[in-house]
């Protein structure tokens, strides 16, 4: 390029200092000396130039080149993007059945987990109500044969010291305090037996609340849009029966 512009120059030269033709503005210049340097400066342009020219000159079959290749770019993409779709949307499906077939696992788990509850508290009950009356009966038998005895030794020491009243009304006294300590025994034991089956029913209460919530969330979680999957391992019953994570 540096000799394109040195030529250029020197042709400016000539023409500048060319003889004037008289009567005209034309001039007088050296032919050879100016195609000399005219072909200097054709020689001296780069390539370059020639291949702008050549992409000028197919400028419309490279557009239309590029325009089919961009709508076959864009063909592929979008094939691409309805079959990604399609694979999207089966996996959701598929991911929604098994949320739905877990959550109808943990339901049945939940309701047979609680029927045996239930049965278990009522066996519970059954057997500390059974014992407790034994018990109760126990200890009023006790305390009547201790009144009958009492009674029988009272007798037996009244015939022998029928003078000595205040001694057989202390006999009396003594055994009607058995009989009563022997009741309110029985009573407190009944008392401890009902509180005792009070308090595994509030417990039990509480889990199948717990249990029903947990269901709750389930279901609401399976009504709602697919986002984040309910986790359902946070809700699995721990050896002493509530879910884990309660304490």
């Amino acid at each position: 390029m540096y000799r394109v512009f040195e030529a250029l120059d020197e042709l400016v030269t000539i023409v500048e200092e060319a003889r004037s033709v008289p009567m005209t503005s034309g001039c007088v210049v050296p032919r050879g000396d100016v195609l000399e340097l005219l072909d200097e400066v054709r020689d001296s342009y780069p390539s370059e130039l020639d291949d702008a020219q050549d992409v000028l000159d197919h400028r419309d079959e490279l557009v239309n080149k590029a325009k089919t290749e961009a709508d076959q770019s864009l063909s592929s993409a979008r094939s691409e993007a309805d079959k990604t779709s399609s694979e999207a949307r089966a996996e959701a499906e598929k991911m929604l059945a098994d949320a739905r077939e877990r959550a109808d696992e943990i339901i049945a788990q939940a309701r047979s987990e609680a029927e045996q509850t239930i049965n278990n508290a009522r066996r519970e009950y059954e057997e500390y109500v059974a014992r407790a009356q034994s018990e109760s009966d126990r200890m009023v038998q006790a305390g009547r044969a201790a009144y009958d005895q009492s009674l029988h030794e009272g007798r037996s020491e009244q015939a022998r010291l029928v003078s000595e009243t205040e001694v057989v009304q202390q006999s009396q006294h003594e055994a009607r305090r058995l009989v009563e300590e022997a009741k309110e025994e029985a009573e407190r034991l009944r008392g401890d037996c009902d509180a005792y089956v009070d308090s595994r029913l509030a417990d039990f209460e509480e889990l199948l609340g717990r249990t029903l919530r947990t269901v709750g969330k389930g279901r609401q979680q399976l009504r709602r849009p697919i986002s984040a999957p309910f986790d359902y391992e946070e809700w699995q019953p721990s050896e002493n029966g509530s879910p884990a994570g309660e304490h």
